[in-house]
């Protein structure tokens, strides 16, 4: 006996009433009400990605309105029958009355005016005719011109019902006539919960982690979902298992995007090209690579910002709490935007593998220095202390350093709040001489009085120091908070610089030297001064390669012979500059800030309103030295 021609599930499982609409509730809810009461409108607009109910909420709204019950005596109705003649046929698609037109095909003017030459006659066997327009955004501008007075009054027999994915096409002059309800993509588990009972009806046994992967791959379509669930039956022989639908689908395991987390918060490169390596021999996608990766960073994002949110029961969310641990949450955040970015340079790169292994490579080049020794300590909560020695930490050439905490009794609540402790910049700069050193004062708050909210801006505040408020000692000066140390730069000031730093300041002061050879003026080194003959030699050192290049090298030369009125000859080596005009400039504008703190710190009628006012602080960044004082040479310093 021949077998029946089989139903796909997208068309056998289409919901004939609202009860069965999953994932639209607003939806169901607005017409239903509307149907109820008796105020309809002459226009429906649906908007929403495929796959989301657009026609089907479309044929539910014709079976309400010709509903005539099992009886024949129904009237309009939330709840159609199913039963009557004009349910069956518009589920049928044999409803005279029902009429859908795809715009995609029939753009034109001449389809849209022959459609609204039939509206002048009253329905056939219907209650209301209903013009069900799909894809209208694809009409032609003509097409919506001609129909816009009947869109706006129309016969009390007729309604309109137009479906679209993408609004924006949809001129003003027609989304005023209509009312617009946006279809929303269904939620991985709403679509998750439809196919257990989908496949529970069909008695096809399947696997809760394989319907996790359909559900995910369906990005919010309930059309792709059972689509795909008709491929995994067919490719899993009537059954479906995790491991057969994610080779149907060439999804990435959840472990390699585990390995190559675990693999960055260790520092470990060789870990990472092995684990790209490992792909490449599977044959797995590289975009699904990072797709996996951006999916669990998220998670673990999530997680660090609000512990205890995930599904306990979805087995993937124990390697997410697990990893949120790892890493801080400012580097998962940048790994999360790298991993999106990433895989839209794939294209771009040589080979996706390629493009993928730089991706990887980025991730780590980019980490905060010293990140790789603390990143798998678990994040410390307020309640726990700080720690009384120094974090091992790696510098700058790869050795351990010790970030030891300063001695001060205002060590706070400000490192309790830090959850990795860091190695300070390379650069470790001195004191500019002349100005006294900022001593730690203990800061006397309540117990039960949260801090203000600027104490935690402080903490990550690039700008000028934070300052608490005096202690009881009026002696005592006003502290830059501990959480955010101050630097200095160091200038090792020598007679060559000296002379070096008057004459940039006068060829700058001349404007004989501009843009880049400024710049290499700047942040040149003087280390030596000659007399060869009649020519004066002058040795410099440079840090950037860049600014040495001969161009450069000839230009100076030749503004400071104008200058000096002499023969002159640079010699430009390459190194570490430490009295530059520019380390001195730097510095001098520290000690300038330091001295405005200063003067503010000591103001008696600061000091006054900080003791009044217990919780008060000088608002970081807020103090700024007077530059009325400052030299030319000064202010054309970057």
């Amino acid at each position: 006996m021949p077998r029946m021609s089989y139903i796909v599930l997208a068309r056998k499982y289409r919901p004939l009433n609202f009860e069965q609409l999953v994932g639209q509730e607003h939806v169901v809810q607005a017409l239903g009400n509307a149907l109820t009461q008796g105020r309809l409108h002459h226009a429906y607009l649906f908007t929403g990605t495929r796959g989301v109910g657009k026609t089907t909420v479309s044929r539910l709204l014709a079976k309400s309105l010709n509903c005539t019950g099992p009886d024949g005596q129904g009237g309009i109705t939330a709840h159609p029958c199913g039963a009557c003649n004009a349910c069956r046929d518009i589920d049928t698609g044999r409803f005279v009355d029902y009429v859908e037109l795809d715009a995609a095909s029939n753009r034109g003017v001449e389809e849209i005016s022959t459609l609204l030459d039939q509206s002048v006659y009253k329905p056939v066997v219907g209650r209301f005719k209903v013009y069900m327009i799909d894809e209208v955004h694809m009409l032609s501008t003509t097409a919506f011109n001609a129909m816009l007075k009947t869109l706006e009054e129309p016969p009390e027999y007729l309604k309109f019902v137009l479906a679209t994915t993408d609004p924006q096409k949809v001129p003003p002059t027609v989304l005023s006539r209509c009312l617009q309800f946006n279809l929303r993509p269904m939620a991985p588990q709403t679509v998750h919960s439809h196919l257990t009972n989908v496949l529970k009806d069909e008695d096809i046994p399947a696997e809760s982690g394989a319907l996790r992967l359909l559900s995910r791959a369906a990005r919010g379509s309930m059309r792709d979902a059972l689509s795909l669930t008709d491929q995994a039956i067919a490719f899993g022989a009537g059954s479906l298992t995790e491991a057969g639908v994610r080779q149907m689908l060439g999804a990435v395991d959840r472990g390699h995007a585990v390995r190559i987390v675990e693999a960055l918060a260790a520092n470990d490169g060789a870990g990472l090209i092995a684990v790209a390596d490992g792909l490449r021999g599977l044959g797995l996608s590289a975009a699904g690579t990072l797709e996996e990766l951006a999916e669990l960073l998220q998670q673990m994002a999530v997680a660090q910002a609000v512990p205890g949110s995930l599904d306990a029961t979805d087995p993937d969310m124990a390697a997410a709490t697990r990893l949120a641990d790892a890493l801080p949450p400012d580097e998962t955040q940048l790994m999360y935007s790298m991993a999106l970015h990433g895989r839209a340079e794939l294209g771009l790169a040589p080979d996706e593998y390629s493009g993928l292994v730089m991706v990887l490579l980025r991730m780590l080049a980019f980490r905060p220095r010293g990140s790789g020794d603390v990143a798998m300590t678990p994040r410390r909560t307020a309640s726990q202390p700080a720690p009384a020695e120094g974090v091992a930490a790696r510098g700058p050439s790869g050795s351990r350093e010790s970030a030891a905490p300063e001695a001060s009794p205002g060590a706070n609540a400000s490192a309790a709040r830090e959850p990795v402790v860091r190695a300070t910049p390379a650069r470790q700069t001195a004191q500019p001489a002349g100005i006294p050193t900022l001593a730690a004062a203990p800061v006397a708050t309540s117990s039960d009085e949260p801090p203000p909210p600027w104490e935690d801006e402080a903490a990550t505040s690039p700008g000028p120091t934070p300052v608490d408020r005096p202690s009881s000692d009026p002696d005592h000066l006003l502290l830059p908070s501990p959480s955010t140390p101050r630097t200095s730069t160091i200038v090792v000031r020598t007679e060559s610089g000296e002379r070096w730093a008057q004459v940039v300041e006068n060829l700058v002061q001349q404007g004989s030297i501009s843009a880049l050879t400024r710049e290499l003026a700047m942040q040149s080194e003087c280390i030596g001064i000659m007399s060869e003959g009649d020519t004066s030699v002058w040795r410099l050192r440079a840090e950037r390669e860049m600014l040495r290049a001969q161009s450069h090298r000839d230009k100076l030369q030749a503004a400071l012979s104008q200058l000096l009125n002499q023969p002159v000859r640079l010699d430009v080596e390459g190194g570490v500059a430490e009295d530059s005009p520019a380390l001195r400039a730097a510095a001098e504008r520290e000690r300038r800030q330091l001295e405005a703190e200063q003067i503010i710190h000591n103001d008696s009628l600061v000091q006054a309103l900080m003791a009044q006012y217990k919780t008060a602080r000088i608002v970081p960044g807020s103090i700024k030295p007077i530059d009325s004082q400052t030299s030319d040479f000064r202010r054309s310093t970057p």
